[in-house]
C-alpha cells in the first residue's frame, strides 16, 4: 500500500501544478488504475485511461488529466530504469559479471531507449501527429474534434514538461516507491522462513521488477514474474522454491488490493452513470408554469 501512495503523490505533484486536487482523490484514482492494469488484459493502458477519467470527474479538465497521466507514466518508467541500473550496479559489485547481469543490462538499455523515444514523441506533438494520421479514417466532425483535443493535449504535455520542480518531485516519489518495495520483499522472505539482508532484497526487487516490466502486454505478468524470481534466486543464494513462494506472496498482495479496487471501480462507474441520468432527467423535465 505504501508504494501505491508514494506513486499517487508523485502523480499529484504534476496535478497540483494547475488543480489542487485532494491527495485522497488521487490515491483513490491510482488504486483503481493499478487494479485495472494489474488484473485485466489491458496492456497497462486501460488503467491509465480509467484513472484519468476519475480525476476528471473531480474537477480537472479532461485533456489536462490525460496529460498528467502521460507525463506521470514517463517519469514512472524513467525512475524504474534508474532503479534497475542501481540494482545492476550493486549486482556487479557484489558478484561480478553474470548472465543475469547481462540480461538486466540489455533490458535496461532497451527500456531507457523506449522512454527516450516516448519522451521525444511527446515533445514533438505526437498526439496531434496521430490525430492527423487518423483524419482519413474517422468521419469529418469526429476528426475535427479529435484533432482539437490532441492539439490541446500536446500543449498541456509541453506545459507540464516545463515545470521542472514538479517533474523532479514526481520522479523522486516514484523512485521512493520502488525502493520501498525492497522492504516488502525483505518482510515476505522473513515470514517465509528465509530471511535475507536488505542488499539481497534490493536486488530481487530491482531486477525482478525489470523482468516484470518487459512483459507489460501480459496481464499481471503472469508466469513471467515467477520465472524471473526463479532465475534470480540461485544467483543470490535463494532457493528456487523460496523464490517462487516470494512471487506468490506478491501475487496475494496484488489480489488483496486489486480485487477490491475492481469492485470500487464498478461502484464509481455506476454512480457516474446514475448521476448522468439524473442530470439528464432534470434537464428534460418540463417547467411548471404558475397560473
Amino acid at each position: 500500500m505504501i508504494p501505491l501512495v508514494a506513486d499517487a503523490l508523485g502523480w499529484r505533484s504534476l496535478i497540483a501544478t494547475r488543480v489542487p486536487l485532494p491527495a485522497r482523490s488521487v490515491v483513490f484514482a491510482r488504486w483503481i488504475g493499478e487494479s485495472v492494469n494489474g488484473l485485466l488484459p489491458v496492456a497497462q493502458v486501460g488503467g491509465n485511461v480509467v484513472k484519468a477519467n476519475i480525476v476528471a470527474r473531480r474537477g480537472m479538465p479532461g485533456t489536462f488529466a490525460g496529460a498528467t497521466v502521460v507525463v506521470d507514466v514517463t517519469t514512472l518508467v524513467g525512475s524504474q530504469v534508474a532503479f534497475t541500473l542501481l540494482g545492476l550496479a550493486f549486482l556487479l559489485v557484489r558478484i561480478g559479471g553474470s548472465e543475469v547481469a547481462t540480461t538486466a543490462l540489455v533490458g535496461s538499455i532497451a527500456m531507457g531507449l523506449a522512454v527516450a523515444g516516448f519522451y521525444l514523441l511527446q515533445r514533438r506533438g505526437g498526439f496531434g501527429w496521430l490525430a492527423r494520421r487518423l483524419a482519413g479514417v474517422v468521419p469529418g466532425e469526429l476528426s475535427r474534434k479529435l484533432a482539437a483535443g490532441a492539439g490541446t493535449l500536446d500543449q498541456d504535455v509541453a506545459w507540464l514538461y516545463a515545470r521542472g520542480r514538479a517533474l523532479g518531485r514526481a520522479f523522486g516519489w516514484h523512485l521512493a516507491s520502488w525502493i520501498v518495495g525492497t522492504g516488502e520483499v525483505w518482510l515476505a522472505l522473513y515470514f517465509l522462513g528465509h530471511p535475507v539482508d536488505l542488499g539481497t532484497a534490493f536486488l530481487l526487487e530491482s531486477l525482478g521488477q525489470a523482468i516484470r516490466a518487459a512483459a507489460f502486454a501480459v496481464p499481471g505478468a503472469l508466469g513471467v514474474q515467477e520465472a524471473g524470481f526463479v532465475l534470480l534466486g540461485p544467483v543470490l543464494a535463494v532457493a528456487p522454491e523460496t523464490a517462487l513462494a516470494l512471487s506468490l506472496a506478491k501475487r496475494v498482495r496484488e489480489l488483496a488490493l486489486g480485487l477490491p479496487g475492481l469492485v470500487a471501480w464498478q461502484i464509481e462507474e455506476a454512480n457516474a452513470l446514475l448521476l448522468a441520468r439524473t442530470d439528464g432527467t432534470r434537464m428534460e423535465s418540463p417547467r411548471m408554469e404558475c397560473p
